[in-house]
């Protein structure tokens, strides 16, 4: 995972962030088969979008996501995307299921939580920071 970084013809990135989306009302309607397919689904909406889902799990209630994404990418454009197309894919293949729950054509709550991160902690990167050969004068 070390080497797993995004190459384009301007740079090298590895910009990832953890992304946890959580069901309208917090119902606990998400199951196995669904956490399957939404798995799926941000698979291939984050290619689309020339990045990668690095890693996905949830429960009932709310789904975790650790996604990379190029420095191009504006985060809540991307997660707009994935919440309304999961959404739509879920209601329209599992209607049965999520009808039970909800009336309306929801599934997400409208907010979400969402934090950066990276290989090291914020320790360890000051520390390699501080230990820099600065030029002395």
């Amino acid at each position: 995972m070390a080497n797993d970084f995004i190459h384009k013809a301007r740079g090298v990135s590895d910009l990832k962030c953890h992304l946890v989306l959580t069901t309208k009302y917090r119902r606990k309607v998400l199951t196995d088969p669904m956490l399957t397919r939404l798995e799926e689904i941000f698979k291939a909406l984050m290619e689309r979008w020339e990045g990668r889902l690095v890693e996905f799990n949830g429960e009932r209630d709310h789904v975790h996501l650790l996604l990379q994404y190029r420095p191009q990418t504006e985060p809540s454009k991307l997660i707009n995307n994935l919440k309304t197309v999961s959404s739509r894919y879920l209601r329209k293949e599992f209607a049965t299921d999520i009808n039970k729950v909800y009336w309306k054509d929801v599934l997400w709550t409208s907010g979400y939580f969402v934090a950066s991160c990276g290989g090291v902690t914020i320790d360890q990167l000051k520390k390699y920071i501080e230990k820099q050969d600065r030029p002395v004068e």
